[in-house]
């Protein structure tokens, strides 16, 4: 190859350009008082030029918009747009023009171009226009490949390519955190920090559950009988700061019944997150799918159903529990043993038989305890092989013999035939 070689003259002239939305002209106004030098000298030039605001001159934004100078950000999840133009740039009539566009990124190549036919013919001074429309999915480089062929008069196909290449920046920057239930129940805390230059508008951030799962949003809040958002009626986010999503997974009932298919579930669901930036440019982004780590209950679980508010110094009161075999294979012979504490005693007969336990069911015990002294009272109680830890925690405070309960986990032992440690704090 000759390298040497001269380069080849096309009659064909491609010019590609981003669109964006233009944005609002800025000035810097220039002024002084009356008794200075200049006089009115300055104010007059300021309400005198037209790009200022009449009656406003000395604010920096003005009435007018500018074209973008250069091609400026663009961020994952917001869209790409791009106008094409093939020009004829000679005195001859070109046949069969075929514009082809594609985008390379790390993983795949896109075509983008609206149409695949080819333009029978394209005269002197004639052109053929494009928009290109792509939602950004990777970040990178991005490679825009224009390719055109086209055939001359006298019969000779030429053909030739341009590049434009441009970086996808991150937008946001999103961090979860997962906090598991002893009912179940998922709790999800997303911050999203704002990593761009400019403020957002945050349109919607929510949570698509996974199929096991209902999901309810706790960023807002009830207020004389309307729900307001607790970021307030504006939800701006400025560069680099962070907000805080939560979010309540709930399993579904007929989920929630199944102890053995629950333990498992690592998939939770993604994140939906849409914004505005600047003269309204939409972005939209959507996480992966969010996993947790599975908590772990052993075979057996101990879970409390029921437990009054109140509770009398002195006097019985009903509580229930729930216990699930979370075992996929073995049946459980399951014994009750009631251990007192200097504080809670169990009203009930100790050592009783609770029945066969099949895999992956349950079964619910109604209990009886009384309380005989007042203050903060716990006792832990481990199985280690085959419950998780169980606790009890019981405020009593006197008020005309009256007492308030403030908060009771657990507190129950249970032991099988089987090996069985015990351990006391």
């Amino acid at each position: 190859m000759d390298v040497n070689q001269p380069k080849q003259e096309h009659l064909l002239a491609l010019k590609v350009m981003r669109l964006t939305k233009p944005t609002l002209f800025t000035n810097i106004p220039v002024t002084c008082e009356e008794r200075d030098l200049p006089g009115n000298l300055f104010n007059q030039l300021m309400k005198d030029d037209p790009s200022t605001v009449k009656g406003a001159e000395a604010l920096m934004l003005g009435e007018m918009l500018t074209l973008p100078q250069n091609f400026g950000n663009i961020f994952l999840g917001e869209t790409f747009s791009s106008y094409i133009s093939v020009h004829n740039d000679s005195n001859q009539v070109v046949k069969d023009i075929l514009v082809k566009a594609d985008l390379q990124t790390s993983s795949q190549r896109l075509n983008l171009s609206a149409s695949s036919a080819a333009v029978a013919e394209l005269k002197p001074d004639c052109c053929i226009d494009d928009v290109i429309h792509h939602e950004v999915k990777e970040i990178g480089t991005h490679i825009l490949v224009c390719a055109v062929s086209y055939t001359t008069q006298t019969g000779e196909k030429m053909y030739f390519r341009k590049f434009f290449k441009f970086q996808v920046l991150k937008p946001l920057d999103v961090k979860t955190k997962f906090y598991n239930a002893e009912t179940d129940e998922v709790f999800l805390e997303a911050q999203i920090q704002n990593i761009t230059t400019s403020p957002m508008f945050m349109e919607k951030v929510s949570l698509e559950p996974s199929m096991m799962y209902n999901v309810a949003e706790l960023n807002t809040v009830d207020t004389a009988g309307e729900s307001e958002s607790t970021f307030g009626s504006r939800t701006y986010l400025q560069p680099m700061d962070t907000r805080q999503y939560l979010y309540c997974l709930k399993p579904k009932q007929e989920f929630a019944e199944k102890a053995g298919v629950i333990k498992g579930v690592t998939v939770i669901g993604k994140l939906d997150i849409v914004w505005k930036t600047n003269l309204g440019e939409r972005g939209r982004l959507q996480t992966s799918q969010l996993q947790r780590m599975a908590p772990g209950y052993g075979d057996v679980r101990l879970s409390l159903e029921t437990i009054p508010d109140t509770v009398n110094l002195e006097e019985p009161f009903d509580i229930t529990c729930k216990i699930t075999n979370c075992s996929s294979e073995r049946t459980m012979d399951l014994v009750l043993e009631m251990c007192n504490t200097n504080s809670i005693h169990w009203c009930g007969v100790s050592g009783r038989q609770l029945g066969k336990l099949h895999p992956s069911s349950s079964l619910h015990l109604a209990l009886t305890l009384l309380s005989s002294v007042q203050g903060l009272q716990v006792s832990l109680h481990s199985t280690v092989l085959l419950i998780n830890n169980c606790f009890i925690s019981l405020v009593i405070l006197p008020n005309n013999n009256f007492y308030k309960y403030f908060l009771f986990l657990e507190c129950l032992w249970l032991k099988t035939y089987r090996h069985i440690f015990e351990e006391n704090v």
